[in-house]
């Protein structure tokens, strides 16, 4: 028998591995941003293969309750804003559901973590605050929700690029977990760089997403990022029934399964999440983003942010900016998300203490030029922004939705110099070249939507710009933002139309499959993006090319303060 069980090894090395490769590339020399702008390219649909978009049902062993009474589950970890600083999240007590619920006292379950450096003694011990949250409806007939525990325990002080071992739970009871590993964020600085960051969208909990999920443990990440719609709850009835079309209600326990089958994962690879349009979870009182926003631990009050909808936080010389694209962007004047719902004056506030669901009109544009001004890119060169839809897709499902945010915040953006945006939404995989205002820009973001993760709502495959498929103005946007900014184009190759006649000159890769990306920042210049598809080998590349940051040629507004 081993000296370690093979659940520790397993552990260890999907904390200890990322520093090796293990890609075969197909394209031979990768290519550079400095190569570019590059000749639009479109993968052919192949439409026997758009993934098994068939959900875990309730029986599967990896969504069900296996621990007792108060024993944590749904264990993850979460960065703070800095590298000295993680959260430990997790539940206890079983979540109920019917016409008669009655919420458990968190006060009951202490909130402890004890943990230590790896093959040191675990003497150290941080408590943190503990929650419920309820879905509740006001239709006779509709079932109600409230949560199980929700325990968030900020372990601070910690040292950078550093194993470490924990458990949570509350030793009073006891009802500890088992042993778990998580390594910190490297410090930052412009030669100190996480070893590689996987991110993905519209996750959802079907048989794509196991697959998308094994392929990513395979590459062994040190950080995922989430850019919305996790567990698509909102596609269910309030009785458990898959309906897979949008509506006003939702079956909260599949957050909890989707929670239980990500354990083995988050609760050793930090995890960073963003909202997408299937958090929004509308209930009782016009109160949304509740299982969004009480779930997950964000690095808010850390990173100067009123509300977990947007924050910031640095993962050695990286600047991660994350947006909400359902609150209030505007610099000032009027709200686009807020007049789609018809909300009144009176906003309605979330369950814990230091947040609120909405904004107000220029709270999240004034956080967001004072986050950016802050960053010192002698510190921190990357700068990168995640938010859930895409400004720059070229795929008829969504097309142009986004418009009024990208309006509002493209300018201020490009000014500071943003490296590289992460989308999702459109259920594809593409990548931009550089642009800003649908024009090619040298100093533009790269943009990359990756919302194949593995929904439920199968893959889109239309695009705007091929005969029959550009919809109508009247017809857009989407479910979830009613007001509308985009028109006919007034410059450039699409003048005087809605949609361009071929594909954008500012798209350079788009393929309808699932998958995952990778992002390997390397120094202070270049970083190399990989796309992985499911349907290939594990350690196969099938879109890479290394982004190429030119500080010489494109100053940005501010270098710090």
């Amino acid at each position: 028998m081993g000296l370690f069980p093979l659940a520790t090894v397993v552990a260890l090395l999907l904390v200890l591995l990322p520093q090796f490769s293990f890609f075969t590339f197909v394209h031979g020399e990768i290519p550079t941003t400095l190569d570019g702008p590059f000749k639009p390219v479109t993968v052919p649909v192949d439409t026997s293969f758009r993934g098994n978009a068939v959900d875990l049902p309730d029986s599967d062993p990896r969504v069900q309750r296996i621990v007792k009474g108060f024993e944590p589950e749904q264990i993850s970890v979460s960065l703070s804003a800095t590298h000295d600083s993680v959260w430990i999240s997790w539940i206890t007590g079983e979540f109920q559901i019917g016409d008669d619920i009655t919420p458990l006292d968190p006060d009951t379950v202490a909130s402890v973590v004890v943990y230590g450096r790896y093959e040191y003694p675990m003497t150290n011990q941080s408590t943190g605050y503990s929650l419920v949250y309820n879905q509740l409806y006001e239709l006779e007939g509709l079932q109600n929700y409230t949560s199980g525990i929700i325990h968030h325990v900020c372990l601070t002080g910690l040292m950078p690029n550093t194993l470490y071992q924990y458990q949570c739970g509350d030793p009073s009871i006891p009802a500890m977990s088992a042993v778990s590993y998580f390594q910190t964020m490297p410090v930052s600085g412009p030669e100190s760089y996480p070893s590689r960051i996987a991110v993905v969208g519209d996750l959802g909990l079907t048989y794509n997403t196991t697959s998308t999920v094994d392929h990513l443990l395979i590459n062994h990440p040190d950080l995922l990022l989430l850019v919305g719609d996790v567990s698509d709850a909102n596609l269910y009835f309030t009785n458990g029934t898959a309906d897979h079309c949008f509506h006003e209600q939702t079956y909260q326990p599949r957050w909890d399964y989707w929670g239980r089958y990500m354990q083995p994962l988050v609760s050793k690879v930090p995890v960073m999440v963003v909202e997408g349009d299937h958090e929004i979870e509308k209930q009782a009182g016009n109160q949304m983003f509740a299982a969004y926003s009480s779930r997950f631990a964000f690095p808010s009050e850390e990173s100067g942010s009123s509300s977990s909808l947007f924050y910031s936080f640095n993962a050695g010389g990286i600047h991660f900016v994350m947006l909400g694209a359902y609150t209030s962007y505007e610099k000032s004047g009027y709200n686009y998300f807020l007049t789609s719902f018809h909300f009144s004056q009176s906003l309605p506030q979330l369950s814990t203490e230091s947040d609120s669901y909405f904004s107000p009109t220029g709270d999240q544009y004034n956080w967001l030029e004072l986050d950016l001004a802050s960053v010192d890119r002698n510190v921190t060169p990357w700068l990168v922004a995640a938010w859930h839809p895409p400004w720059y897709s070229t795929y008829t499902a969504h097309y142009r939705e986004a418009e009024c945010m990208r309006v509002e915040l493209e300018d201020i953006l490009y000014e500071y110099g943003v490296d590289i945006v992460f989308n999702g939404h459109v259920h594809a995989y593409e990548r931009s070249n550089q642009v800003y205002n649908y024009t090619l820009d040298p100093c533009g973001p790269i943009y990359i939507t990756v919302g194949d993760g593995g929904n439920g709502e199968m893959m889109d495959i239309a695009h705007a710009d091929e005969p029959g498929n550009c919809p109508q103005p009247s017809t857009m946007p989407g479910q979830n933002m009613e007001y509308f900014c985009a028109f006919n184009f007034t410059s450039g190759p699409a003048a005087g139309k809605f949609c361009w006649d071929e594909q954008p000159e500012y798209s350079a890769y788009r393929e309808s499959s699932f998958g995952h990306g990778l992002l390997e920042v390397r120094n202070e210049t270049h970083a190399l993006w990989t796309w992985h598809r499911n349907q290939d080998l594990y350690n196969h590349a099938r879109d890479q090319i290394y982004i190429v940051r030119q500080p010489d040629i494109c100053p940005v507004k501010a270098n710090g303060t």
